[in-house]
Parts: C-alpha cells; sequence; structure tokens
C-alpha cells in the first residue's frame, strides 16, 4: 500500500464526501490504516451493550457495512450469532470484505435498503453520511431488538448521534448506553460527549500513517437503544479520572446532570473501585 493512497484516502473523509465511493487501492489504504480503529470502538461499544441487554443476540445486521468491521466486532462480543446481513453499496470494498468475514453481503445503498429483522442493528460511521436519517433510522428501529448508532468522536459525530438520541427516545425506546438517563443532554451545546480506545499499531498500520507512536486513541461518540429494558447505569465518567495521592476526582454524567465527584480515602471500597476507574466506565 502507498503512503500516496492513504492520503488520498484521508482528504476523501476530511473532505466529508457523502459518497466516498472508495477505490480499489483506497479500500486496501483503509484495511490497513483505517479498519483497525474503526474495529476497537465497535468492539468497546458492543462490550458495554451486551452487559446491558438481556435478549439474546444471534442475527445482526449492520447498515453501512464498509469491509465487515461491525461483524467482526459483533463476533467477538455475541460468538453466537449465526445470521448476518452486511449492506454495502462499493463493490470494492464487499470484494474484500468477503475475504474477511463470512455473511450475506447485500450490494445496496443502505438508505435504499428495506431493514430484516435482527436482534442487534448497527450503523458504524455510516448513519451521518446520508440525509433523511430519521426515516432510515425509524425502518431500522422498526426491525430490531437492539439497534446501537456509533459515530466519530467529534462535534459533528456527536451531532449525528444527538438526533438519534432524540428520535430514539421519541419512538419508545429503552436507552441501553452510554447514557445513565433519558433527560435532555446536559452536553448538548457547549460540549461533546465521546470516549476513547487504545488499539496498537501494526508495523504495516504505523507505516501507512506515518506513525511514531505504536499506538493510536480512536475517539467515538455513540448511543444504544433496545425494544426492552435493560441495566441502564446509574453514572457515567465523561472524562479521565484526576488520580491524585489519597483521592480521585470524577466528571461524571448522571441523572442530575454533569457533576465532579471527588473521592477520597476515606470512602474504602468505592474509593478502591474509583482509582480503576477509566474514562467511558459506569459509576458507581
Amino acid at each position: 500500500m502507498s503512503r500516496k493512497n492513504y492520503k488520498d484516502l484521508s482528504r476523501k473523509y476530511r473532505e466529508n464526501n457523502g459518497d466516498k465511493q472508495l477505490t480499489a487501492s483506497e479500500v486496501e489504504s483503509y484495511r490497513t490504516a483505517r479498519m483497525p480503529a474503526t474495529l476497537a470502538a465497535i468492539e468497546a461499544v458492543l462490550q458495554e451493550v451486551a452487559q446491558r441487554i438481556h435478549h439474546p443476540v444471534t442475527s445482526f445486521l449492520d447498515m453501512g457495512a464498509g469491509l465487515g468491521a461491525g461483524l467482526l466486532g459483533a463476533l467477538e462480543v455475541f460468538p453466537q450469532i449465526d445470521r448476518a446481513i452486511l449492506v454495502e453499496k462499493n463493490p470494492h470494498m464487499i470484494a474484500k470484505g468477503k475475504e474477511l468475514v463470512d455473511a450475506e453481503w447485500v450490494a445496496k445503498d443502505f438508505s435504499r435498503f428495506e431493514p430484516k429483522e435482527a436482534d442487534l442493528v448497527l450503523f458504524s460511521y455510516s448513519l451521518g453520511e446520508v440525509s433523511k436519517r430519521n426515516e432510515i433510522l425509524k425502518k431500522a428501529w422498526e426491525a430490531s431488538k437492539t439497534l446501537v448508532v456509533i459515530e466519530a468522536g467529534t462535534p459533528t459525530g456527536f451531532s449525528v448521534i444527538l438526533g438519534a438520541r432524540a428520535r430514539l427516545i421519541e419512538w419508545g425506546g429503552h436507552m441501553v448506553a452510554p447514557c445513565p438517563h433519558r433527560e435532555k443532554c446536559p452536553m448538548e451545546g457547549f460540549d461533546w460527549c465521546h470516549f476513547s480506545v487504545r488499539l496498537q499499531r501494526t508495523k504495516e498500520h504505523m507505516q501507512a500513517k506515518e506513525a511514531s507512536l505504536g499506538y493510536e486513541d480512536e475517539k467515538y461518540s455513540y448511543v444504544a437503544f433496545s425494544k426492552e429494558k435493560g441495566e441502564i447505569c446509574t453514572g457515567r465518567v465523561v472524562r479521565h479520572p484526576l488520580k491524585r495521592s489519597g483521592h480521585v476526582i470524577l466528571q461524571i454524567c448522571g441523572q442530575e446532570g454533569l457533576v465532579e465527584k471527588t473521592i477520597t480515602k476515606k470512602e474504602g471500597e468505592i474509593y478502591k473501585k474509583a482509582r480503576k476507574l477509566s474514562w467511558g466506565n459506569s459509576f458507581p
């Protein structure tokens, strides 16, 4: 893979070209340089979802599947999946994706696809690329038991998540993650809710990105809703905890909105738990 191919790919994404019909060489660049981070974010989100839903997940639908990272991540978390439909319009993505995952590939623009029922429906870095989001989301929601939307951890990505969150609440969905409530998001209008997952880079990955660090931090925003009630958390750590000598300072989103909590050593077990917390964990 040439560095030029990766730079061309990066330019298309920076330009926010919703069409993004990547060439075969750009798809190979995507597989090497971009897919690992996408996969890491998907796994992190689905691990959280798996802790909070009660229904089994044996069927999976990916709306805008790319190379199949969504299914790869889903199988790590839900190995019992035995039926998967991946909807992707780019023929080069499909050709390469078929080398990576065994599934029913549908060569179609997901915005024109009539979703089939599935236990888990995923939009991974795809919903923000289309117009008529509410219409597409509504069809996917009606077909799902649990629906997950993941976007880049940027203000733009978060705005897509906020829109999906509002609609899914309006349609009677039960919050799964990451929010501890269904009220108005306390970050709306002045900040954006996002999380981060660290992945180790391969030598090929480092060369593609001309990177010097052996790891990458992928920032993402997401929301998950289910048709049935799950185990919603009571609080979510929304910034890196500040771990000091004898105390930990946490930024928590909870029922009361955004609050800063200082947990001291005197608080025993709660303090021990707080020392182990990371950005994105639930608390208490």
